[in-house]
Formats: C-alpha cells, sequence, structure tokens
C-alpha cells in the first residue's frame, strides 16, 4: 500500500513538472476561480438583503429590490464571462501539456532500443501513447475545471458564513471531516482498479491491432471463432475489471451528498432557532442555507474528480513508464562521424544472445574487404538476420567488437554508421504518402532525373507511370493498393537512390517473379560495384556469383569460400544447393 502511494505521488510530480511550463495559465485559472467563487457566494448575500426588502404584505421597498436585481444580475454576467475565461485557461494548460507529453512520448519512440520493441506489442505501445494520453487529459481537465473552484468555495462559502454567524458555522466544520474521509477512503480503494483496467485496455488494443493486421491470415485458416473467443475472454477481464472500478468510484458521490445533506439539515434546523429567536432574520437564514448548499456542492464534484484523477494518474503512470524506458546504449560523448567510409568491416571474437539461456552466436571472426560481396546461407535460426541487426548497431555485442574501416562502431554515432548502409528488407515498408517521398526517404533533396534513374534501375518505373498520378501518386498505409512485389521494387528503388557505401539485402528479391527477379539481380550487380555488400539468401541461385560465401549453422561460420569452391568442399552448403534440385 505505502509503495502504492508513493508511485501514485510520483506520477504527480511528473505531471506537475510539465504543468510548470505553463504556470502563467494555472496562475490565471487559479485567480479566475477565485472570482468565480467569490461572485458565486456574492449572489446568496444579496438573495438574503432582496429576501429582507419583502418584510409584509404592503412593504416592499421597490428601490432597494431593484437596484439588488441589478447587482444579481451584474454579478451573474461577470460569473458567466470569468467561467468562460476559466475554461479556457484549462483546455490551453490541459491540451499542451498532454502535447508535449505525447511529444515525449514519440520521440523516446525513435530512439528506444529494438531489444524494447520486440519485447512489446505494437498494440500497447499504441495505446499508451493515445488512449492512455486521451483518458490522461481527460482527467487532468475535469480536475482543473471543477478542483480550484471546489475547494476555493469550500474554503470561501466558511469564511462568508463565519462571518455571518460563528456558531452555525462551526456545526458545519464539525460534519465536514467525515465527508473528506469517505472521499479519501474510496480513492485510495479505486487507484489499483483503474490501473488494472488501463493494462487490460492495452492488452484489447494490441490484439485487435494484430488481429486486424493479419486478417487474411486469420480468416484463410478459418481462426476467426477462435480469435472472436480470445477477445472476448479479454473484454469480459475489462468489462469486470471496468464495472468494479466504476462502481465503486461511483460510491464516492452519494456517500458524501449524505453527508451534505446531514450538513444542509443542521444548517436549516440551528438557522431556523436562530431566527426564531430573533438573532438572524429571515433573508440571513435564507443566505445561510444558500452557502450550506453552495458548500457542498464542491464535495460532491470533488469527489467525482478524485475518481477521474485515480484514472488519470494509473493512465499517466503508463505513459511516463514508456518515457522513462532508456533508449538505446547511448553514444560515447566523443563519438565519431564516420565520413568516407572504404568498406572494411571486420567482426572480431564475437559474442551474441537475445536472452542469457539460449547462446546464439559464439567467437564469431569475419574480416571483409571494401568492394567484396559476402553472402550469408544456413538454416532457419542460425543467426543471419542477428548479424544483420549486429552490423547495423540494431544490438550491441556481448562481447568482442566489429569494425568499419578499423574504428568500432561503438565508437562511432549511429547516423552516421546507418547512413553508410543500404537496406532492402524481405519484409517492405512504405509510410502514407505520395511514391516520391517514400523514394526520398534517405536523400530528401533528389532530383527528379535522380529519382526516375533509379526507379529505372529497380524496374518500378513502368507501373508508377501507370499509376493515377504517377509519382505523386498517394499511397495509404503500409503501401496499401500496391502488390507485395512493387512495394518491394519501390523499397529497392529507394536504396539505389542513395547508394550507400554498403549495402544489406536480406532476401531483397523474395516477393517479385522469376523475369523480374533476373532484371533486378542485373541491377545489384551494377549498384554493388565497389561496394561491400552483405547479401542474406535462402534461394542459393541468387548469391552463386558472391566473392565469399559464409555457411553458418547455429551462429558459427562452419564453412566459407566461393560458390564452386563450396561445391567441391561437398559439404554442408552443397548439400543446401543440390537440396533445392531434389525431387
Amino acid at each position: 500500500m505505502e509503495q502504492n502511494k508513493a508511485f501514485k505521488q510520483e506520477t504527480v510530480k511528473k505531471v506537475l513538472r510539465y504543468v510548470r511550463g505553463y504556470w502563467y495559465y494555472l496562475a490565471a485559472s487559479i485567480l479566475l476561480a477565485l472570482l468565480v467563487v467569490v461572485l458565486t457566494l456574492c449572489v446568496p448575500r444579496l438573495t438574503g438583503n432582496a429576501v429582507d426588502c419583502i418584510v409584509g404584505k404592503g412593504q416592499v421597498d421597490f428601490a432597494a429590490l431593484t437596484h439588488i436585481l441589478r447587482l444579481i444580475t451584474a454579478v451573474i454576467v461577470g460569473n458567466s464571462i470569468a467561467q468562460w475565461a476559466m475554461a479556457r485557461c484549462n483546455n490551453r494548460l490541459t491540451y499542451n501539456v498532454t502535447q508535449d507529453i505525447r511529444n515525449d512520448a514519440a520521440e523516446r519512440l525513435q530512439h528506444l532500443s529494438l531489444a524494447y520493441l520486440d519485447g512489446h506489442s505494437v498494440g500497447d505501445i499504441t495505446s499508451r501513447m493515445i488512449s492512455d494520453v486521451d483518458q490522461f487529459a481527460d482527467g487532468l481537465l475535469l480536475g482543473f475545471t471543477q478542483l480550484f473552484t471546489g475547494v476555493i468555495t469550500i474554503f470561501g462559502t466558511l469564511l462568508f458564513m463565519l462571518r455571518e454567524d460563528a456558531g452555525i458555522a462551526l456545526v458545519v466544520i464539525v460534519v465536514t471531516p467525515l465527508s473528506l474521509f469517505t472521499a479519501s477512503f474510496i480513492a485510495k480503494k479505486t487507484y489499483h482498479m483503474f490501473q488494472q483496467q488501463a493494462q487490460i485496455r492495452g492488452e484489447q488494443t494490441a490484439y485487435m491491432d494484430e488481429m486486424v493486421q493479419n486478417q487474411k491470415v486469420v480468416q484463410s485458416y478459418g481462426h476467426e471463432e477462435a480469435a472472436q473467443e480470445r477477445f472476448d475472454e479479454i473484454n469480459d477481464r475489462l468489462e469486470e475489471c471496468s464495472r468494479k472500478a466504476v462502481f465503486f468510484s461511483s460510491l464516492t458521490n452519494p456517500t458524501t451528498r449524505f453527508v451534505n445533506n446531514i450538513v444542509y439539515a443542521a444548517v436549516a434546523v440551528f438557522g431556523a432557532l436562530s431566527a426564531v429567536n430573533g438573532n438572524l432574520t429571515v433573508g440571513q437564514l435564507s443566505c445561510f442555507l444558500n452557502y450550506a448548499s453552495q458548500y457542498t456542492k464542491p464535495f460532491n464534484e470533488i469527489s467525482g474528480v478524485v475518481a477521474e484523477l485515480q484514472n488519470a494518474i494509473a493512465c499517466a503512470a503508463r505513459v511516463f513508464e514508456l518515457i522513462e524506458t532508456p533508449p538505446e546504449v547511448a553514444e560515447d560523448a566523443d563519438a565519431k562521424v564516420l565520413t568516407d567510409v572504404r568498406g572494411n568491416v571486420d567482426l572480431e571474437h564475437v559474442y551474441f544472445s537475445y536472452t542469457q539461456e539460449q547462446r546464439l552466436i559464439e567467437d564469431f571472426n569475419l574480416h571483409v574487404q571494401p568492394g567484396q560481396r559476402i553472402a550469408i546461407v544456413g538454416p532457419t535460426g542460425c543467426g543471419k538476420t542477428t548479424l544483420i541487426n549486429l552490423l547495423m548497431r540494431f544490438y550491441d555485442v556481448k562481447d568482442g567488437s566489429i569494425r568499419v574501416d578499423g574504428t568500432d562502431i561503438r565508437h562511432v554515432t549511429r547516423e552516421s554508421l546507418r547512413e553508410s548502409y543500404g537496406m532492402v528488407l524481405q519484409e517492405t515498408w512504405l509510410h502514407s504518402g505520395t511514391i516520391r517521398d517514400n523514394l526520398c526517404m534517405g536523400k530528401p533533396d533528389a532530383t527528379d532525373e535522380e529519382i526516375i534513374a533509379a526507379a529505372k534501375a529497380s524496374h518500378c518505373h513502368s507501373f508508377i507511370k501507370r499509376l493515377p498520378h504517377g509519382y505523386d501518386t498517394l499511397m495509404g498505409e503500409e503501401g496499401g493498393g500496391l502488390s507485395q512485389g512493387q512495394k518491394q521494387l519501390l523499397c529497392i528503388a529507394r536504396v539505389m537512390l542513395c547508394l550507400p557505401p554498403m549495402l544489406i539485402l536480406d532476401e531483397a528479391t523474395s516477393s517479385i517473379d522469376t523475369r523480374t527477379e533476373l532484371k533486378i539481380q542485373n541491377a545489384f550487380a551494377t549498384m554493388m560495384k565497389g561496394r561491400t555488400s552483405f547479401i542474406v539468401a535462402h534461394r542459393l541461385s541468387t548469391i552463386q556469383s558472391a566473392d565469399v560465401i559464409l555457411v553458418m549453422k547455429d551462429g558459427h561460420i562452419i564453412e566459407q569460400g566461393n560458390h564452386a569452391q563450396l561445391l567441391a568442399a561437398d559439404g554442408f552448403y552443397a548439400k543446401l544447393y543440390n537440396s533445392q534440385f531434389a525431387h
């Protein structure tokens, strides 16, 4: 319980650090809330005075009554303007804070390690950045809107009542702690429930994202019913958790309302007795009853705010967890910028594993000369893609070193390292935007001539010209509307436009038809001239012209040589190659 309380307090401090940047909105909101409360509390006093102007039948002071009614009208108009200005300040404050939090979350996402992204579902991360921030914004806005005015109203009303009659005011003060204790007790109980609700909502979003992205596979294997059952199971847990959270948080309002009615009844009884004894006028009694109502109303509002704030804090904690996740291993303060890269790559005694329990790459050694084409083959899970991740420094080696032109890549900037590689993966990725935007991703200042030349070299110019607006055709998410082969050709064109000194081709032609593949291989051959190239391939026919073929198994290089040498050795590579033609 104490740990939970400390965690909540820490989350609130983090929120306040963001709020501090917009202190002027906060200060304006507090001043306006004070003005709203003063104007609101003036109305019961003026109403009481108006009642005292009506002594009896034929005994009405119309002049004084008219003046008071004009004052009440002016106060109400001023109150409305102040409430509008306060709401505007609160809106600005809330949405600026949530914008900053989202920006920080998005920025941190760009610098998170691949290990974190591999270990967390896309849906859960999306839920934190969108749903949780929205829930937080709703709670924060409600808090700023009602919390300030509520607290000031409570203290302001007490001061006004003490000024009118200290005895009756003391009755109110004695009963008040019961309402505060009730709201506080229920709020403590509901925080954990709202925290659990946010976690299950993230799980639900992740599952929905997974099912929507892979709907074709779900339908083709008749997995709809099982997917629905799984969704229902998550939904049932969310329903149960949400129902408990909402139920217990909703107890706050009726409970505090009950206590507040006791306060109102006490004021009515003691006020009536004072009026009978001549200590209060009828107008003053009316004023007191209005104050009692004004005094108890914020407790009902604040109790609702407290429940919403529990939800907001729980959601904020999930977002801050993302923001505070350690990024990739920090670069050296004096990290070098790779320039004029020749493409000399050395891997010396490299050890790496994703988990301590399962070893993957052990004592891996490789020396690549500038301009060499290195093909990497082997069975699934042998470490081919892992090697690519290490070369690009998506992961750091556990032991040993990887050097480019004699410099350990841990001592150079990631940006300059990755700019030195051109990468085409089996899994294509195109963002929403035009064809031109996607091709220029690595070279934003490319001319039209350069773009067209790269597109022609990758054999995608012809189908681009057939699109409604050519290179300015807008694509949907993930390149919607294009075939997998067309998307892969665009990814190849993207690299051909940059032409960095080193290339990584990971099954780069896996989704392309045989005829186009032959043309692409010729284009690749031209592109790879003078450039160090790493080629991961399953179809061994595509890497026969490689300078060196590395045969990997269980994280080790078990054979090394060119195509003819490895076939002559009649080892593991020869078996892999001949198995393609076995019937």
